[in-house]
């Protein structure tokens, strides 16, 4: 079997399982896709192909725009609720897969656990994407990236920061990120910062790409120079029992109108959804004109487009 027919050889599970050159060909395939939506149509590549949808999380942003993006392209897809599959509980993982995988030609899973994601793909027979796991959210990176594409005019030399928690959000972007030649930095409270293994792996692309990533500790100083501010919340999904401690701890990370004014004038802010309003970010920057919220949340349709097809064509 050739490598471009194997179904492993298109899993997408993490940022990495993309090679710089296959990211900008992504990135460029959704600016496409965009375009031919807003002039009027978009061809319909993948008739006769469906998409399982499997969630165990909560989403908006993730099933419409992946819903939508089969839709549009000509395909199906199968929403498959918590209670529907009850997936790890009634049914094994490994279970699941085989069972889904004889039906769809791709699955698309958000999950808690990136164990998940992981096994699915092992005993999976078609290609398997992920919507999110607490690792990583490679698919809210690609509208990311897509959106400081077009927002900033491209990304290689770009000043990216991100403050606040480091998470699966911030794992994805600032590996794509690093990968493509920006100069990302992360700015966390000590014990909130990059797994060492994320840390490492995104100084290599950088070193690879001639960008950087720079981790501190300092919210203010991170954001000198920004072309563009990101953050996310403080409190994740599957952190509830954290949240008296983590709002003890943040404050200081707040993107409010006086961080921003440190970065450069035009610097683009960003946050992946939903966001807490008064906590992470203010009303202010939100809905202000250096907002690229909504921007990102309808990249995400597109963006999925592209990957769906380099995923199920």
């Amino acid at each position: 079997m050739s490598q471009e027919n194997d179904p492993v050889s298109r899993h997408y599970l993490a940022i990495s399982d993309l090679t710089a050159s296959e990211l900008s060909e992504l990135l460029a395939t959704s600016l496409q896709l965009k375009r031919e939506k807003m002039s009027g149509g978009t061809a319909q590549i993948l008739r006769g192909k469906t998409l399982g949808m499997l969630f165990t999380k909560p989403s908006l942003r993730t099933r419409v725009s992946f819903e939508l993006a089969m839709k549009q392209l000509g395909g199906d897809a199968l929403y498959l609720a918590p209670g529907e599959h009850q997936m790890g509980t009634r049914e094994s993982v490994p279970d699941v897969a085989r069972v889904l995988s004889r039906f769809v030609d791709g699955i698309m899973a958000r999950v808690h656990a990136h164990s998940d994601v992981v096994t699915l793909a092992k005993y999976s027979r078609v290609p398997v994407i992920n919507g999110l796991s607490d690792r990583e959210h490679p698919c809210q990176a690609l509208a990311d990236l897509l959106t400081i594409l077009e927002r900033v005019g491209g990304i290689a030399g770009v000043n990216i920061t991100y403050v606040g928690d480091a998470n699966n959000v911030s794992n994805s972007i600032m590996l794509g990120a690093a990968m493509l030649g920006a100069h990302v930095t992360i700015a966390s409270p000590k014990d909130y910062q990059l797994a060492p293994d994320f840390l490492a792996l995104a100084v290599a692309y950088a070193h690879a790409s001639g960008g950087s990533v720079t981790q501190m500790e300092d919210p203010r100083a991170s954001v000198e120079d920004a072309d563009v501010i990101y953050t996310d919340a403080w409190v994740s999904m599957g952190q509830e029992t954290e949240t008296e401690q983590r709002e003890k701890v943040f404050p200081p990370y707040q993107v409010n109108a006086a961080l921003v004014a440190l970065a450069k004038p035009d610097a683009l802010v960003m946050h992946c959804l939903p966001a807490h309003r008064g906590h992470e970010i203010t009303d202010e920057i939100a809905d202000g004109s250096q907002s690229g919220l909504w921007d990102q949340a309808e990249n995400r349709l597109h963006a999925q487009k592209a990957l769906l097809i380099r995923t199920l064509k």
